[in-house]
């Protein structure tokens, strides 16, 4: 069975026929040609593809087509600007935090979505005080006073635990985060 989808990929509006069971994955590489998110385990185990839909970080290899018709999907291709490289992109240059590189687009866009996730005080496993991010709670998210969660190396390893390295950069990744966290304006606890 096939069906009709339309996508913003990267900005670029897409509109193809796709077979029901295809993943976001398979459309972006095999279909598309957008080859930064990377095929890894094929199970949503070790985030090698993962992007952004709609702003939230997703494994793409999980997800089908079909679900997310009339999408926008940003790739780490699609985080550049005109004036540049993403804070995020250009900190895993500064630090250094790849080594084969596979891994490292989906590395970026998790990046990006858990630092948007932290800035909106979106608890983790680790975070200190779960309270923080409640509505009416004085730092709550919209409050202009909100500083979201506090970015310390425990909560960046936490956040980004999804996205496994075979290389094992991950003390560089770390440095990575916190950095661009700095230059976004996350708060960082160490």
């Amino acid at each position: 069975m096939e069906a009709d989808v339309t996508l913003t990929v990267d900005g670029i509006e897409r509109a193809l026929t796709v077979d029901t069971r295809t993943t976001l994955l398979d459309l972006l590489r095999d279909r598309l040609g957008v080859t930064s998110p990377k095929k890894g385990c094929d199970h949503g185990q070790c985030g090698a593809c993962t992007v952004l839909l709609n702003g939230r970080r997703v494994i793409s290899c999980l997800a089908f087509a079909v679900a997310h018709d009339g999408a926008e999907v940003t790739t780490a291709n699609g985080l550049a600007g005109a004036d540049g490289l993403h804070p995020v992109q250009q900190a895993f240059l500064d630090q250094d935090a790849f080594q084969c590189g596979y891994c490292t687009p989906g590395q970026i866009c998790s990046a990006v979505g858990m630092l948007q996730e932290a800035e909106a005080g979106h608890p983790s496993h680790v975070t200190a005080d779960l309270s923080a991010g409640l509505p009416g709670a004085p730092d709550a998210p919209g409050n202009p006073s909100n500083p979201g969660i506090p970015l310390d190396d425990a909560e960046i390893r936490e956040r980004m635990s999804g996205n496994l390295c075979r290389c094992g950069a991950y003390v560089n990744i770390v440095a990575a985060v916190r950095q661009a966290a700095g230059a976004i304006g996350g708060g960082t606890g160490t």
